[in-house]
This record gives structure tokens, sequence and C-alpha cells, in this order.
């Protein structure tokens, strides 16, 4: 098939390179001229483990293309993917602006039957919305085309995004056309090689919900499961074996229930958040998925308070290596990162930051952490070690899970670790003499 993806960032950018690996032809668009004048010349703006070679071999095999000219690959396109951002608005809602740009340009240029695919993350409602500005400007033009607007939410994983979409666990397609479902299920049938059952098609406001519930429910585990990390550790118990305990049963699973210093990145916060706002816009206040947001928002900070009530509100003369600055492993995606509010929080008491992340330095010293003043980046994360006081592990790469442990007790002023992963042994780490704060374990 021919298709246009419009948006080239992290949903864009994957969703074209995989559809072109199956030898679809896919032009992505983008208005940002820089961004594809890049991408032209192999450079990625996103780090995804695979991305870049994916990328580059299909540009090579002439089945993936960059261009920031929507109207001329409209004229050729079978299916148009908006896969544009939906930032939060300021009252917490997804922002639609965007999209709905997208819409109007496509009911601008189409110039023929047309079926449009919401890979963006939007509320329910959003089709109907699109539908209504292509339609618009459809009039505008005194032209009559058959389009059908599809919702196919993504469920990608950061890190691990490649595997999620070429072997999905599922597709979902929402629509209320049956000739566009079965378009789009011959598109993605190459992804299901020995049976369609997990390819599912729903209306469109259902399939619109469905993107929505998934991450509510995911973050809900996470929440929940600080929630217990933080009553473990005031009743003496060891949340790491209440884990295995619990994980044990098959109704409840190991995924999703390791403690840590809260959730990040691109979807969990926003998308809780606006479906919390879909509630509120109907008259009804959710408020389990509002106690999970409050639960979040707080164990961002629950690292920094450990430190603190370790070394006291000020912290002048008092330097940590922090371990870890993007919001997960295998990304550089700083979005709604706990490194962030634990940074901030330490050197707003005058403390001094030695960081380092394989990927995500960049990111922060540009961007998230611009403003702060008292923070080093180094090139090695034994190099952050020098003089500091503590180390501080806030994201679990594969590289900080087997460290030498006798050069972190040469290099630190006092053999401590706070631990905002729950990476290491408790028990080992004592007996080797060092100070070790977990979460949820005294």
């Amino acid at each position: 098939m021919n298709l246009t993806v419009i948006g080239t960032g992290y949903v864009g950018l994957v969703s074209g390179s995989c559809f072109a690996e199956m030898g679809n032809t896919v032009t992505c668009i983008d208005v940002d001229t820089t961004k594809i004048d890049n991408l032209k010349k192999g450079i990625i703006p996103i780090y995804e483990p695979g991305l870049e070679a994916m990328v580059l071999r299909n540009v090579t095999n002439k089945t993936l293309h960059f261009s920031t000219n929507l109207k001329a690959h409209l004229k050729k396109c079978d299916i148009a993917f908006i896969a544009v951002g939906t930032p939060m608005g300021q009252d917490g809602s997804a922002d639609l602006q965007y999209v709905l740009q997208v819409a109007k340009e496509i009911g601008r240029h189409m110039q023929q039957d047309l079926i449009i695919v919401d890979k963006s993350t939007v509320p329910v409602g959003t089709a109907d919305k699109v539908t209504a500005t292509i339609q618009k400007e459809l009039e505008n033009r005194n032209l009559a085309l058959n389009f059908s607007v599809v919702s196919n939410p993504e469920f990608l994983k950061e890190g691990d995004a490649l595997a999620d979409f070429m072997k999905p666990d599922r597709v979902v397609i929402g629509s209320n056309n049956e000739m566009a479902s079965e378009k789009m299920r011959t598109l993605y049938a190459p992804f299901f090689r020995s049976s369609m059952d997990r390819f599912i098609t729903m209306d469109v406001r259902s399939a619109e919900m469905t993107k929505y519930v998934a991450n509510a429910m995911l973050a809900t585990k996470i929440s929940f499961m600080n929630e217990i990390a933080n009553i473990c550790e005031l009743v003496g118990a060891d949340v790491n074996k209440v884990r295995i305990g619990i994980g044990s049963d098959s109704r409840i699973g190991y995924s999703f229930i390791y403690p840590g210093s809260g959730y990040g990145g691109s979807c969990f916060p926003k998308d809780v958040k606006a479906l919390q706002k879909t509630a509120e816009a109907n008259g009804y206040t959710a408020k389990l998925i509002g106690a999970v947001e409050a639960v979040n928002n707080a164990q961002k900070f629950i690292i920094a308070n450990k430190v603190i009530q370790r070394f006291g509100e000020d912290l002048t003369g008092k330097t940590f290596a922090v371990w870890g600055l993007a919001f997960k492993p295998e990304t550089d995606d700083m979005r709604e990162a706990p490194s962030i509010y634990t940074i901030q929080e330490l050197t707003k008491r005058g403390a001094k930051i030695q960081a380092y992340d394989p990927k995500a330095m960049d990111e922060a010293q540009h961007f998230y952490l611009k403003d702060v003043k008292d923070i080093v980046y180094c090139d090695s994360k034994y190099k952050t070690l020098a003089n500091a006081d503590a180390m501080i592990l806030l994201t679990e790469w594969k590289e900080f899970r087997s460290p030498d442990f006798e050069e972190l007790k040469v290099q630190l002023k006092q053999p401590i670790i706070f631990d905002g992963r729950n990476q290491y042994n408790h028990g080992l780490l004592t007996t080797k003499g060092f100070e070790y704060y977990q979460i949820g374990k005294k």
C-alpha cells in the first residue's frame, strides 16, 4: 500500500518505519524542515533501539521517504495516518490543535477517496471532530469525496517499540465503516503470521477509550504498588518480598508491580490526566484515577525526601552522584522523569549533582534541566562518584545492574546508596558495609 504518516515524532517515525519494513511505500510528513532534512541524511531525532538501522535500511530500499509536502503525497495515498502530538493542555485535557490542523490540511488537499487514521492518542469523540473538520474543508472546495476516519491507537513501549509494532499483542481498529476495517485488516495482516485473532475491531469511540483505559490500568498498578511500598516502610515489611508473594498469583502477575520513584514518560502522566478530564467533562468524578495521579506525584519526591532525611534540609557542600536521567531504560525520553524532581529538590537546598545517563544527558542539559546550575554531566557512571557523599540510582539501565561495589566504596566519601528502583540486594550491600536505602524497606 501507499501510506502517508503525518508527524515524525515517536509514534509517527516508528509506525512509518515498521510499515515500510513490511514492504509498503511510506512517506513521513512533517512541517519541521530541519527534522525532515536530518531524516533524509539518516539523523534520527529520538533514541529507540533498532530504529536508526530500520530507517536507514528502508530509505536505501526506497520504501521509506520523508517530505514536508503533504499535498503532493495525498494524491497517491491509500491511507493517511495522523501521528502528531496531543500535549496536555493547561487544564489537563488533551490538546487537539495539531490533530485538527492536520485534518484541515487533509480536507484542503485530498483529491480522491481516502482512509484517515487517528494514530495519535486522542480522547473519545476526536474522530467525530476530525470528520467534521475534513467535511467542512471539502464543502468549501465543493467536493464530494468519500472518506472514513478510523481510530488505531498505538500500544508501544518506549525502549521496545519496534518489537511491539512488528509482533503486536493486539491491533485495535475502531471504525464504523466495514470497507475501511477490511483495508486496515489487509494492512496489518503481515504482522500476524499465524492468525488474526489479535486484530480487534470495534466502534470508533470504544477504540479511542481503549488506549486511555490501558494506560490508566497500568499506571494504577504502579501507583498501587508504590503506595504499598510506603506502607511497608512504616510497618517494617519488605515490599520486595511482598511483590513476590502477590505476583505469584496468576490473577495479579509480576508486570508493573515493581516499586519505584514514580512513573513518567510521554503517556501515563498525560493519559491518566486526560481520562480524568474526560470523566469530569461528562459529569463524573473519577476518584480512583485521581488517586493514581496523586500517589504518583508524591512518589516522584520520595528519593529526594530520603536524601534530605539522611543529610538534613541544608545540603550546602554536599555532592551526589546520580545514575540515570531518563524516565526508563532504553530511551532518551525525560518527560516527567523522577530524576527531574529529585535533582531540583536537592540542588535548591544547595547540593551539587554529578550525573550520568547512557542516552538522556543531551535532553537533560539542553531542555529538562537546563536551568539547573549545580550539575555536572559525566561520561561514565564511575566518574560521577568522585568525592560524592552518596550515589542515587534513578533509572534501571542494564549497565547499572552489576557495578563494582568496591569501586563505589573507594570513590564515595561515604558508602551510601539511595536506590529509586530497588535494583540491588539489601543483604549483600549491608554485608559490604553500605548504607543502602530502598523504596518499601526500612
